[in-house]
């Protein structure tokens, strides 16, 4: 289950910029690689931590310096020497539990961003923390996992007609931030899917599982809330602010990743609010299911009343009762009781309290 508030008790009493994996504990080790690009051509390292002897190429390359895992501080404090990143930059890369946010430095920007998945096994929403660095002509990026979950991005870089291979860093940074909101439509859709499925089933048969199945997907509405909202700011700051790191030219595709960015908040605000409503009906539909027994009793108790009456009062041990001694008695007091009996039942079918 997804974890609502970041620990940070391990950095108690540490002073800022301590380099502190805040995360889950992970056995792989990291792994760095280098891409180097420009129009005429690509290179691709795979290497061990770059050690300080490392030098960017000259322009007009564009350097795409990816770093999966961050479990290791020791390794990340070596590629933060190497490409001289701020210990507070570092501090945050660490701490996997960091809101969507961006910070300008003197020569860079450092942006936070939640990419999503949902595990269909459990029903839960997963989220996987990537951090960007933006500078003139370098983009590194630092993800939890060793998994590919910036692959698609290398696939267009390899195209020599993509547009990436013809632009700056921005360009770059503006690509993965497309691609993280693309996953978030892609998580909301799967999320819609059991919403409508569960819907069916509570308005067929409602039960404690669908309850649960509720408050399941409720909780990842809340989360999914909590990693989507702040990165409309985030975008908003890259495509107003006057950051010289951000071409105009990109700043158009940024505001059409701002613009999805306020559509997946709409449609998570909606599946919120259809999840409330849904609570709402399995309330009212096990109120309706208990509404009924409770007429059917009332009626059964009702028709019994007059019988149980008649029953009482020739139950008595009186001495002198006249219809003790008739030969059609006992017929007679079954038949007046079954005619009450069917009479009650007609008057309430009249009345449509059945």
């Amino acid at each position: 289950m997804p974890r609502s508030v970041a620990p940070q008790s391990k950095k108690t009493g540490l002073p800022p910029g301590a380099l502190v994996h805040g995360g889950e504990k992970r056995r792989k080790a990291v792994q760095v690689s280098i891409l180097e690009y420009h129009p005429q051509g690509l290179r691709e390292t795979k290497l061990p931590p770059p050690g300080s002897g490392y030098a960017l190429p000259e322009a007009p390359t564009i350097t795409w310096v990816q770093v999966r895992g961050i479990h290791e501080p020791d390794v990340l404090a070596q590629v933060g020497n190497c490409f001289g990143l701020h210990p507070l930059i570092l501090e945050d890369v660490l701490n996997s539990e960091q809101r969507p946010k961006i910070e300008a430095y003197p020569e860079e920007l450092f942006i936070v961003l939640k990419m999503l998945s949902f595990d269909s096994s459990n029903g839960e929403v997963q989220a996987e923390q990537v951090s960007l660095i933006l500078r003139p002509r370098t983009v590194l990026s630092f993800q939890e996992t060793s998994g590919d979950l910036l692959s698609p991005i290398q696939e267009r870089l390899r195209a020599e007609s993509s547009r990436l291979r013809h632009a700056g860093a921005d360009l770059l940074v503006h690509a993965v931030l497309d691609l993280i909101v693309d996953h978030y439509f892609e998580v909301l859709e799967k999320i819609g899917d059991r919403i409508d499925a569960v819907e069916e089933k509570l308005v067929q048969h409602p039960s404690t599982e669908a309850l649960q199945e509720i408050q399941r997907l409720k909780r990842n509405m809340i989360l999914i809330r909590k990693w989507i909202w702040p990165l409309r700011e985030v975008l908003s700051v890259l495509q107003m602010e006057g950051s010289p790191l951000v071409q105009p030219e990109t700043k158009i595709y940024l505001r059409d990743v701002y613009d999805h960015t306020v559509q997946a908040i709409e449609t998570a605000e909606i599946f919120r609010e259809m999840l409330s409503g849904m609570i709402d009906i399995y309330l009212s539909s096990i109120n309706n299911r208990l509404n009924a027994v409770m007429k059917v009793l009332t009626i059964i108790a009702t028709i019994f009343m007059p019988l149980t009456f008649i029953a009482g009062v020739y139950g008595m041990n009186f001495k002198h009762m006249p219809e003790l001694d008739w030969k059609w008695g006992y017929p007679l007091v079954l038949t007046a009781m079954a005619g009450i009996a069917i009479g009650m039942l007609i008057a309430f079918k009249r009345k449509k309290w059945l």
